[in-house]
């Protein structure tokens, strides 16, 4: 699916270039697409220099909550809940166990450990399975709810955001955290009306009615504010957040007699390998987008869109975050390619920047988890697993888009 995206990028963009130069005559064009080649992969190492010692300073202090013990509390703490919403998983299966534990690692942003975590999670779900082939209803909503991504905190967006000179990187704290909100609730309340699951269950309602109640009042105070205080608001609390968290992992770690120094150098060698094994995808999907804007075809889509939208009397300024959104349930390297291809041609604080990077930090790629997730156990019929995981990711980007008019005006 990534081969056929990437190839297809640059047959796209090989067609408008003819095309311009035979209409129009236009034969700057091919210079174009070279010079993008160049500048798309000077960019990718510029990008890259900032990732190294992001996730080596990110993944170093969260190996240090792992070893104290945070992701596995979490855990625990999330364990009734997901015995009510699987309820033909028998209590005490280790699926259960394995699932909270890739919950947790996901709203910690421990992305390394939780895709190895889920996928043992799912080959215990397989193992309740009674067929081979077609998923069960605790597979679907596992999957469902990874695709949702709900995650507490965007780091790499954060990032992206400081790498293109963004005065404030964290500026989409907020925003990102509704509408990932939005697409996780969406998701379940999906899964839970096909499979007719019980949500009215005391359990279950102690979890979700105290999280509803507080973002629900939460929400109600930013609608008594300005934009510029919603905007202030949000940068204060993303960096507060985040910088306590920090300290509350070292903390955690002294408290549980744990090797700090040692631990956070053993997670940030972790987050070296990972960041390097990154630059070659992002050279290449950088260079298919820069390719892609540079010949038009991509200015011919957006343009289309918003000769649509302005029919309708809407505002257009989100149809540049667009290319974001059409891309990331096929591809996270060319989702994040648009993200920063979107900000460095908009301005990283203009409106589509700010829409793309919240639409980024609150979507998944449905079909990759789709075919890692199911391809671990060999599914082949997903049944309602893609339309709710669509439905999900689509309430996402619809929450991202009126989430940031609402705080970016």
């Amino acid at each position: 699916m990534l081969n056929g995206l990437w190839l297809g990028f640059f047959m796209v963009a090989a067609l408008a270039a003819f095309g311009r130069w035979l209409i129009g005559g236009d034969p700057t064009v091919f210079a174009a697409l070279v010079d993008s080649l160049f500048a798309m992969a000077r960019l990718a190492v510029e990008v890259m220099v900032l990732l190294f010692g992001t996730l080596t300073l990110w993944l170093g202090f969260l190996k240090i909550a792992e070893a104290a013990g945070l992701v596995a509390w979490l855990a625990r703490l999330l364990g009734p809940l997901f015995r009510r919403l699987m309820p033909e998983v028998p209590a005490g299966h280790p699926a259960l166990g394995l699932i909270t534990m890739n919950f947790a690692a996901n709203a910690l942003g421990l992305d390394n450990a939780a895709t190895p975590i889920g996928l043992k999670a799912m080959r215990e779900l397989q193992t309740l399975n009674p067929s081979s082939t077609t998923a069960s209803n605790a597979q679907i909503l596992f999957l469902v709810m990874n695709a949702s991504s709900l995650t507490l905190l965007p780091v790499t967006i954060f990032m992206y955001r400081a790498q293109q000179g963004a005065a404030d990187p964290t500026m989409v704290f907020l925003p990102i955290l509704l509408a990932t909100s939005a697409s996780t609730l969406v998701g379940l309340l999906s899964v839970a009306l096909v499979q007719r699951l019980k949500l009215w269950d005391p359990v279950v309602l102690a979890y979700l009615l105290p999280g509803a109640l507080l973002l629900g009042g939460f929400m109600a105070l930013l609608g008594t504010l300005s934009a510029a205080a919603i905007a202030s608001l949000s940068s204060l609390l993303g960096n507060v957040t985040l910088f306590g968290i920090l300290l509350v992992f070292l903390i955690a770690g002294a408290v549980r007699r744990v090797k700090v120094y040692e631990a956070f150098i053993e997670g940030a060698k972790e987050g070296f390998d990972i960041a390097k094994n990154l630059l070659p995808y992002l050279v290449a999907m950088l260079c298919a987008v820069g390719v892609l804007r540079a010949s038009g075809a991509l200015d011919l889509l957006l343009n289309g869109i918003r000769w649509l939208v302005a029919l309708t009397g809407w505002d257009t300024r989100f149809v540049d975050a667009l290319p974001t959104a059409l891309v990331k349930p096929f591809s996270g390297s060319a989702a994040r390619a648009m993200l920063i291809e979107t900000m460095k041609n908009q301005g990283v604080d203009s409106f589509p920047a700010l829409a793309a990077a919240t639409i980024q930090g609150s979507t998944e790629t449905t079909f990759y988890v789709l075919a890692v997730y199911f391809g671990a156990v060999n599914l082949q019929r997903a049944r309602h697993a893609v339309p709710c995981a669509l439905l999900a990711e689509l309430a996402g980007v619809v929450a991202a888009i009126g989430v940031c008019y609402w705080f970016f005006g």
